[in-house]
């Protein structure tokens, strides 16, 4: 089993022709509301890439709105395990105001809502669903607090440990110690390391410092520049598929989908990467977080 710990969100998602400078207005395009939340973007993710081969369960915090129903649903809808999906009275599920330009970049302001309400006691309630993991996997869109928690519980079940440090911020050393594969994008690496400098030889660098902090696996996310991952055995760059991006959105949480579905089903963790990659390259070709998340079979069939 694969369970997920982290956060759910509704995206408000406006295209725009270029990202507006401060105090400016411009005209947008195209509005939706998309599910999504890192958390439960990579719950889906694993779900839809592990093709019903490993179950996959959520834990996080709904508000008692329209918006958290819908977003349950949603689960439910891919086979996702909710029993552990709390739904917090008197509290606005989060939300994340995204704005997507010409380019396929994106820019998000998050306000948490329940997730901010996930807490210790939660992980504690789910500890039977996660003693029965194989990968616990995790983010930064709820408290540091709960993470840590998370982290230290499935660490000593056994259970192999993702971390996603997303957003990007400092964590202490003896978290990263029980961490078993970190995946941070560039920016994320640097500000684990207190460092400015990113790309090239500098990201090799900042993955053997990270491997030296106690991670066994670093895989440093670039883009569409590709993926730099090491171990203690060294490392090697696998570059990005290249395809024409509309938009971003997701892409990562994409990547650890699949990058976690096959680790889950016994693959190598090069034909992990693999899998990740292949299916990052489709979800940047489609818009929304959820919505641009493939299925096993369209990787098959591209």
């Amino acid at each position: 089993m694969i369970v997920v710990i982290g956060s759910i969100n509704m995206d408000l998602v406006l295209g725009v022709p270029r990202m507006p400078m401060p105090g400016e207005t411009i005209s947008g395009g195209p509005f939706a509301t998309i599910a999504g939340g890192k958390g439960a973007n990579q719950a889906v993710a694993c779900a839809r890439l592990a093709a019903g081969r490993v179950p996959v369960a959520m834990v996080g915090c709904v508000g008692d709105d329209g918006f958290g129903d819908t977003l349950r649903t949603a689960l439910q809808d891919e086979g996702i395990d909710d029993s552990h999906v709390s739904t917090i009275a008197a509290t606005a599920t989060g939300v994340a105001s995204i704005l997507v330009d010409a380019a396929g970049q994106n820019s998000i302001v998050l306000a948490a809502g329940a997730n901010a309400l996930l807490s210790p006691a939660h992980i504690d309630a789910a500890r039977e669903l996660i003693a029965a993991a194989s990968i616990v996997v995790l983010q930064l869109e709820v408290p540091l607090e709960t993470v840590g928690h998370a982290i230290k519980l499935a660490h000593s079940l056994g259970k192999t440990v993702l971390l996603n440090p997303a957003p990007a911020r400092s964590l202490p050393v003896e978290l990263l110690a029980q961490v078993d594969y970190l995946v941070p994008n560039e920016i994320e690496a640097a500000m684990l390391l207190g460092a400015d400098a990113r790309g090239g030889a500098v990201v090799a660098a900042q993955a053997e410092q990270l491997l030296a902090l106690g991670c066994r696996n670093v895989l440093v996310t670039l883009g569409a520049e590709g993926v730099y991952a090491a171990d203690a055995g060294g490392g090697h760059y696998y570059p990005a598929r290249q395809v024409k991006a509309v938009d971003s959105t997701a892409a990562g949480d994409t990547f650890i989908g699949g990058l976690v579905a096959a680790l889950a089903t016994g693959a190598t963790l090069e034909q992990a990467i693999s899998l990740g990659q292949r299916a990052a390259a489709i979800s940047v070709t489609r818009r929304g977080a959820q919505t641009s998340i493939p299925y096993l079979h369209e990787l098959d069939a591209a």
